[in-house]
């Protein structure tokens, strides 16, 4: 009786306004996990040119509201043939991303012990502190600390929302990825309307600490969680969830997807109760390389692109400046990553290595582009930057997915957890290729 009551109350919690509310609810988190993220990018970048112009004998414009890094005003190489900013924007990009890589590579390992209500009060505290220290910042080391406190927000939001997914239907999927879309394309916008409304950085960051509580709101009001879900307990407690009735509770969970058959196909360990062991991790990560491999292989190719290659492909005879040029393709490689992260629900791509080897075709091409520059138009550059976002936000929706999908009950909380650093890692080495391509072709 208490075991069908249980399955009852799952019945419940999957229903159809159920599963809606889970979507959005993870939609949202989503948007709001990476929303910092993004806007720190743009947001420290204005500081921090504010803090070096104070420290220089370079007049500086008579607003204090400064805007997007102009790169025709900064460009110290006029003897070279390109453009080229001073530092390359790979710079900005690593100190975004090694705080998440140190967190996704050291996190999963222990991460169990720590409650889900926990971990979300700790990304939404982090992610204050850094609206709080970069709209504050006296000092260069204040709007750096303040990126890595948003990098760490993001980091571990990432590998948390992604383990908590296979508590819920596999449908939440979609919408963490439509969100985590949405972000780039949401933060942008919301940071240059409200600067070109009139209003100072320091000032729209602090409208933004709204994010954070959205975020709180959205988790524990809008999610419906299973009826012995563990918020504030520690240790395993997707294991104690999968417990005696997990063969009921999946098959509910799956019963849309129509893939009931997978209960039959498991294995006795995925059977198992109890924490995993460290071997078993072990063995977990080796069957999640042909995972991560093509994830990582995908984002280190657009990151190499973004970071690397695009400041450099400037055209003077086209209507847009260097930097309006430069905005627009970051822009609309947000709008490809947002269509593509949202199709989950439509189109699902087995063949992670066919995009893999796309993103490098296109790396490829536009390095040949900056070399020889035998593309014509900034135009051109837009389409294959849309493409490239398609094919980056497709690889990582579908390569969540397939996880969800193949791997066991047991070992699923945590999979879901460890393959998150493919991505991480992609983009730390294209930044750390960046600096030496950039430093190159500026000496050309």
């Amino acid at each position: 009786m208490e075991q069908r009551s249980s399955v009852n109350a799952d019945a419940g919690q999957h229903s159809e306004p159920s599963k809606w509310r889970n979507w959005s609810g993870f939609w949202l988190i989503g948007l709001c996990n990476n929303f910092a993220y993004v806007v720190m990018l743009s947001a420290a970048h204005d500081i921090l040119k504010k803090q070096i112009s104070d420290n220089t004998t370079v007049p500086t414009p008579a607003s204090d509201d400064l805007r997007t890094l102009d790169f025709s005003v900064t460009n110290s190489s006029n003897s070279s043939r390109y453009d080229c900013n001073p530092v390359s924007t790979a710079a900005v990009l690593l100190a975004d991303i090694l705080p998440t890589l140190v967190i996704k590579l050291a996190a999963p390992f222990f991460i169990h012990r720590l409650p889900y209500g926990f971990r979300v009060l700790f990304c939404v505290g982090a992610a204050i502190t850094s609206f709080l220290l970069v709209s504050f910042s006296s000092a260069m080391w204040m709007s750096i600390l303040g990126v890595i406190f948003a990098s760490m927000s993001s980091g571990m939001g990432e590998l948390s929302f992604l383990s908590l997914t296979v508590f819920f239907s596999r449908n939440v999927l979609g919408g963490w990825g439509s969100g985590t879309g949405g972000a780039g394309v949401a933060g942008a916008l919301l940071y240059s309307v409200l600067t070109q409304a009139g209003l100072s950085p320091r000032v729209t960051l602090l409208i933004m600490l709204v994010i954070p509580v959205a975020m709180l709101i959205s988790y524990f009001s809008l999610l419906v969680f299973p009826p012995d879900f563990r918020q504030w307990q520690c240790g395993e407690a997707g294991s104690a969830m999968r417990g005696d009735s997990s063969e009921e509770r999946r098959g509910l969970m799956d019963s849309s997807d129509a893939e009931q058959e997978q209960l039959e196909k498991r294995t006795p360990e995925d059977r198992t109760t109890g924490p995993l062991t460290l071997t078993e991790k072990l063995h977990v990560i080796k069957s999640l390389v042909k995972f991560v491999v093509p994830l990582g292989l995908v984002y280190f190719a657009e990151y190499f692109i973004n970071q690397g290659l695009l400041e450099l492909l400037y055209f003077p005879a086209f209507y847009l400046s260097h930097a309006e040029q430069y905005r627009w393709y970051q822009t609309l490689y947000q709008v490809g990553v947002l269509v593509s992260r949202s199709s989950l629900c439509c189109v699902k791509i087995r063949r992670l290595w066919a995009l893999s080897l796309l993103q490098c075709v296109n790396a490829v091409l536009l390095l040949l582009a900056v070399y020889y520059q035998f593309l014509s138009s900034a135009g051109l550059v837009f389409a294959i930057v849309l493409y490239e976002g398609l094919l980056g936000g497709a690889a990582y929706v579908n390569t969540f997915y397939y996880i969800s999908k193949e791997t066991g009950d047991r070992q699923r909380e945590f999979a879901m957890a460890a393959a998150s650093v493919g991505d991480s890692l992609g983009i730390a080495l294209s930044g750390l290729i960046a600096f030496p391509v950039h430093k190159y072709f500026c000496s050309l």
